[in-house]
């Protein structure tokens, strides 16, 4: 059996021998013989020429005419107000494609400014970079996450964690989220380790709440979680999740000061306080490593937490944190009206 040979479009070559054979009067299937072409393929050509006296050059041209109208149009083309809303949302709030393309999908057909997706859009910044998205577009992505080496717990961090705080211990309503007002916490640090953001996150809504510190020791922890956490209702001040860091030395005091419990991961597990984690990986966007994070204000740092919680996120059926907390709060004051 022979092998059937992959189709390939007329060449210029071809079209000439097909011009000079019709000329000669020769059959479509004598023409198509001569080149290994099926006459079909032939008889379409001619109908595409428009019939008559059959010209290469003008069948050509009208060839690459018809391959740049087949050619899937752009969806992001500069100065539409499609492109204008990727932009905005890219640069300046720092959305990524996914939470671009979802939001754009929940918005109401009337209001939207079209639809495209988050691969598109990735395409549009990687492989189309001139005459798509600026290379701001590209600036804006956030980062891969690096690969996270294991931390140094010293003898005496490791030591503090009294066994009835381990996280093994934690209540079951916590793991499942069923609740508002349990948050994670870390530590990120800047330079030589010399200066250090508060970060913390409630587990079911993802709300961000960063806390300026004076350095890094128990003490600035101390002071500086307690500053930001005695802003939050008392309702969603119930528990805190921290690693063994030596900085939560003096977690005792700061429970007892902020009326909530403390529990703490295990060595080496930084999955157990997986949403602290996703999120430090997005604030090094606006906090990267080596830099002097004691130059940032608290007023800084509540713009950078305005962004993360005005992100749709998809693990909130693409609410916002911001959102998902106001109706935490709403559900909270109806139910003390109601007791009431």
């Amino acid at each position: 059996m022979s092998k059937t040979r992959p189709y390939s479009h007329l060449s210029a070559e071809e079209r000439a021998v097909i011009m000079i054979e019709r000329q000669n009067g020769a059959s479509l299937r004598a023409i198509a013989h001569r080149l290994g072409r099926s006459p079909s393929t032939l008889s379409r050509e001619l109908k595409r020429a428009g019939g008559g006296c059959y010209d290469a050059t003008r069948a050509a041209d009208g060839y690459r005419q018809r391959r740049l109208c087949s050619r899937r149009q752009r969806r992001l083309l500069e100065g539409t107000p499609l492109y204008r809303y990727v932009h905005d949302r890219l640069v300046f709030l720092r959305w990524s494609p996914e939470q671009i393309a979802a939001r754009l999908r929940a918005m109401p057909v009337d209001v939207r400014p079209g639809l495209v997706s988050h691969e598109t859009i990735y395409a549009a910044i990687y492989a189309q970079p001139r005459g798509a998205l600026k290379e701001g577009m590209v600036q804006a992505l956030r980062q891969a996450k690096a690969t996270r080496g294991r931390r140094r717990t010293t003898a005496a961090a490791a030591g503090f964690v009294p066994e009835a705080l381990r996280i093994v211990h934690r209540p079951a309503d916590i793991e499942q989220r069923l609740f508002p007002g349990h948050w994670e916490g870390d530590f990120i640090k800047g330079a030589y380790n010399r200066s250090a953001v508060g970060v913390l996150v409630e587990r079911k809504t993802r709300f961000v709440v960063l806390c300026r510190m004076e350095g890094c020791t128990a003490t600035d922890a101390l002071e500086g979680f307690t500053r930001q956490m005695k802003k939050l209702p008392a309702f969603l001040r119930a528990s805190l999740t921290y690693d063994r860091g030596s900085e939560m030395a003096r977690h005792a005091e700061l429970s007892r000061r902020l009326k909530l419990d403390i529990w703490f991961c295990d060595p080496h597990a930084p999955w157990q306080r997986g949403s602290n984690e996703n999120t430090n990986g997005l604030l090094r966007q606006f906090l990267p490593k080596g830099a002097d994070l004691s130059l940032a204000s608290q007023t800084m740092l509540n713009d950078i937490a305005r962004l993360l919680n005005g992100r749709p996120r998809k693990t909130l059926g693409w609410k916002t944190p911001e959102e998902a907390m106001a109706e935490e709060v709403a559900a909270f004051s109806a139910s003390v009206a109601l007791d009431s």
